[in-house]
């Protein structure tokens, strides 16, 4: 970066690099930091709110003198040329700004070895160009007149399946003594978990996301679908953040809408009819797996988002560390950060104790049913 000469050092108009994503405020650990990365280069980093509020004022048109005034007015502290020439070392450095150079991304990474056992290969040549090709494709569908009953009739699908458990699990049980059945149940149920993937980078392209690689990755016995979402953090709003983190469990719900009207309400026969009850208890259980609010699944990202959170779980962990020993530094987290972590970390047993008594159930059922 060209630095300005003393005289105009403070009517300098510093101008982030096209490509440059920052963040909301996110927790993190006692903190509240804003991420920026860099899409050329791939680079991302955190800054505080002070930094966040000097970095997301440099758009070409404010000088380091307005910008200096703004902050002074924010904070009741003037900004000496030190700390100015720290800072946009630093984004100079990094090549953030317009008249720095450009920082190279890192080396490609060399491909997974592929092997029979385990392996991935991609499938489109560009990710982003299909995923925006399937958006306009279903774009109508993703108006909220259209998802808002799409969602009241989920719920209602649910509501039915759960009076009718103790069905849906004999049903199951007796699948899987039923080889072709249950390949064909397997086989619909892969499926949706490939629309499962699509789902989130459709919804993260409506809402200005991008798609970096959609392919297929196995670690036999298992094959699955991935779709690998770029800046899902720097998305518009925590509401798009949500909305693209929950498309999968959605979509596996919807793809199972079909086989629930003929289940409920065609004259079909029993066989059939059992098929069905299998196939919407596993594909309902998959789906509902996904909103747990544990890492990597979506529902911990859902979570994380409604807490505004960076790295929640670990950030849980530290601080109930500090805070069943009475350490001090736990009074120094912030209200808001107590509040999230206790309450995520409060939510976690409670979470993993239902899905232990829903499993125990089913087995109890399967056992004591003849």
């Amino acid at each position: 970066m060209t630095a300005p000469t003393p005289s105009a050092f403070t009517a300098y108009r510093p101008r982030l690099r096209p490509g440059v994503l920052i963040s909301d405020a996110l927790l993190h650990g006692r903190n509240t930091v804003h991420l920026i990365k860099d899409t050329g280069s791939g680079q991302s980093f955190k800054v505080g709110t002070k930094e966040h509020f000097l970095i997301s004022r440099m758009d070409g048109r404010r000088s380091l003198e307005e910008i200096g005034s703004e902050y002074a007015s924010a904070y009741e502290r003037r900004l000496a040329a030190a700390h100015w020439q720290q800072l946009l070392g630093m984004l100079g450095t990094r090549g953030l700004l317009t008249d720095s150079p450009a920082v190279a991304g890192p080396p490609t990474p060399s491909p997974e070895p592929r092997g029979v056992l385990r392996g991935s290969l991609r499938l489109v040549a560009d990710a982003d160009t299909t995923t925006a090709r399937l958006h306009r494709a279903v774009r109508p569908l993703l108006s909220p007149w259209c998802v808002a009953p799409l969602l009241v009739l989920l719920v209602a699908m649910e509501a039915v399946l759960a009076r009718h458990a103790g069905e849906l699990v004999l049903a199951t049980g007796e699948l899987f003594t039923s080889p072709a059945l249950l390949t064909a149940a397997a086989t619909l149920l892969w499926l949706s978990t490939a629309l499962h993937e699509l789902a989130h980078g459709v919804v993260a392209r409506h809402h200005g996301g991008h798609v970096r690689e959609i392919g297929l990755r196995w670690r036999l016995p298992v094959v699955i679908m991935y779709c690998t979402v770029d800046d899902f953090l720097y998305l518009g709003t925590r509401r798009h953040r949500i909305a693209t983190a929950a498309a999968g469990a959605v979509m596996n719900l919807l793809f199972l809408l079909p086989f629930f009207a003929v289940w409920r309400y065609a004259p079909v026969d029993d066989a059939t009819r059992g098929a069905l009850a299998g196939l919407l208890f596993l594909g309902s259980a998959q789906a509902l797996t996904m909103l747990v609010p544990l890492p990597p699944l979506d529902g911990y990202k859902i979570v994380a988002q409604l807490a505004g959170a960076t790295e929640l779980a670990a950030s849980t962990r530290t601080y109930l560390r500090l805070a069943v020993r009475r350490d001090p530094a736990a009074r120094e987290y912030p209200r808001r950060a107590r509040a999230a972590y206790t309450a995520y970390g409060m939510s976690v047993p409670f979470v993993l104790g239902a899905l232990v008594a829903a499993v125990t159930t089913i087995v109890h059922h399967l056992l004591t049913t003849g």
